[in-house]
């Protein structure tokens, strides 16, 4: 079984196929094996990492309480530990504020980060703003109703109870987790580091919506923005075959980039 060390504490993780590197970190209901449509999909021509944050998963669950400000930590010790270069993090909602956050920690290990139905905990009030309306409205609906539409949960009830059934392997909860968004890194930060930064968003986001995401990108020097059509907060797993086009195209894309940088 895999484990990466982080700071003592032991980091679950799973490294698949060959290639150029992408590294899955996933949201508050997740773990490793949430990226199952992913994984099956990209091994063939990429390197698939996926990681269980501490507190999630199989990752080292025995602490007290689970500090967002962690997370991050865990992220790296992946990466170190599979000695991995010019990695693209890819995270699910709050698993982009741990990418973001490894990324701008280790820029020599990392080329991009997409912020997956997220600003990655950005520090910008415009976006905070805009940011907490968004969650305003999103805490009005049922919380299956803010990740999948009402129409996948009629006609695939079968992947709805298995989405819902995910979260019941972790110990850490939404409620339980601390300082996910404290002392963000700024716009500056981001651009001075020199990882390039894609949004990726869904047309039907309930919880994030395109027009923050978009508000986003244009405030983020050099950043990539790709919009789905017709997928929800949760694309990764109800519209998967969206989501890994999505996930590879910027995978070539932004490899590309820099290498003719």
């Amino acid at each position: 079984m895999p484990l990466a060390d982080s700071d003592g504490t032991s980091i679950y993780y799973e490294r698949h196929g060959s290639g150029p590197a992408i590294l899955f970190v996933h949201g508050s209901g997740g773990h490793h094996a949430a990226w199952w449509q992913q994984v099956a999909a990209l091994r063939d021509e990429f390197t698939v990492v996926t990681v269980d944050l501490r507190g999630f998963g199989k990752s080292d669950s025995s602490m007290p309480e689970f500090d967002g400000q962690d997370f991050p930590g865990d992220v790296v010790a992946v990466l170190d530990a599979e000695d991995l270069t010019d990695a693209m993090l890819v995270g699910q909602s709050i698993g982009s504020v741990a990418a973001l956050r490894a990324g701008l920690l280790r820029p020599e290990r990392v080329g991009s980060v997409v912020l997956g139905h997220s600003l990655g905990g950005i520090s910008h009030p415009e976006l905070k703003e805009l940011a907490a309306a968004d969650r305003a409205e999103a805490v009005k609906l049922p919380v299956i109703d803010r990740l999948l539409t009402k129409r996948f949960q009629q006609e695939r009830a079968d992947l709805t109870f298995l989405f819902q059934q995910m979260g019941t392997f972790n110990v850490a909860k939404m409620a339980d987790l601390r300082n996910l968004d404290t002392n963000g890194p700024s716009l500056e930060d981001i651009e001075a580091s020199g990882v390039k930064v894609a949004f990726l968003a869904g047309e039907k986001d309930a919880v994030l919506s395109v027009k923050t995401v978009t508000r986003a990108h244009e405030l983020t020097p050099g950043s990539h923005l790709e919009i789905v059509p017709d997928a929800p907060h949760s694309m990764y797993w109800e519209t998967p075959a969206q989501y890994n086009a999505a996930v590879a195209h910027l995978r070539r894309t932004l490899t590309a980039q820099k290498e003719a940088a």
